[in-house]
């Protein structure tokens, strides 16, 4: 199977003000903008098979600046948790509500007033790549490399899926802005190959071709390399 990237939007305007965006038309402000000009220059010169992105302005932004010669394809699964009632609010305030611990130690039981689950938030986003990301294969071959621009909890969720943890353990992944997070899909289950790489290279997640073609031929793509294995560019 093809290999995600998973990009976060740059900083925001909300973010660097301690507040919880949601789906509210934020922009980047300069250091989000200056973090997707610096994750541009990571992923030049990697063969993307597709670049998806969440319909917020905020994603947009962040890829015009990182792929300013790509035109992504929106896609409204990838958008983020509806807040409800907390879009627009100061987190400090927020600590306080009743909701935050449950947010914080259970959130597959949170449901923002008037807004949306964290479960049904996970549910959609897990869908939405796995969906790209056999399509992806089908059109490209098992060894292409496509994108999804998103926000952070619903980068932590995919990532919790693809560990094979439980929502409710979610809150111990981090997704920093402008980072990356690779994740491989197999028959039999998904590899976490990046979390919350800032400054990493990325070329090593795109196969070489003769690896390419060797790969392709083998039915043992779910197994884990014991030991460790010679990491990408072995």
């Amino acid at each position: 199977m093809a290999t995600l990237l998973l990009l976060r939007h740059g900083r925001t305007t909300a973010n660097a003000d301690g507040g919880l965006a949601g789906r509210q038309p934020v922009e980047l402000d300069d250091t989000g903008r200056a973090q997707a000009s610096a994750v541009g220059e990571r992923l030049r010169g990697l063969p993307l098979a597709a670049v998806v992105t969440s319909p917020l302005i905020r994603c947009r932004q962040t890829l015009e600046l990182a792929l300013p010669q790509v035109t992504p394809v929106v896609e409204e699964e990838l958008t983020e948790c509806g807040y409800g009632t907390w879009e627009g609010q100061p987190l400090k305030r927020l600590a306080k509500d009743p909701l935050w611990p449950v947010v914080q130690q259970h959130p597959s039981a949170a449901v923002f007033p008037q807004g949306e689950s964290m479960a049904a938030m996970a549910a959609r986003a897990v869908t939405a790549v796995r969906g790209w990301d056999a399509r992806v294969t089908a059109e490209h071959g098992p060894e292409a490399v496509w994108l999804a621009c998103s926000h952070g909890d619903v980068i932590k969720a995919i990532v919790a899926d693809a560990l094979g943890v439980h929502l409710d353990l979610f809150q111990r992944i981090v997704a920093d802005p402008a980072s990356v997070t690779a994740i491989r899909y197999t028959p039999l289950r998904p590899f976490l190959v990046r979390l919350n790489d800032t400054g990493g290279d990325l070329a090593p997640l795109v196969p070489p071709p003769g690896r390419r073609r060797r790969r392709a031929r083998r039915p043992v793509d779910s197994d884990a390399a014991v030991g460790g294995g010679p990491g990408g560019a072995g």
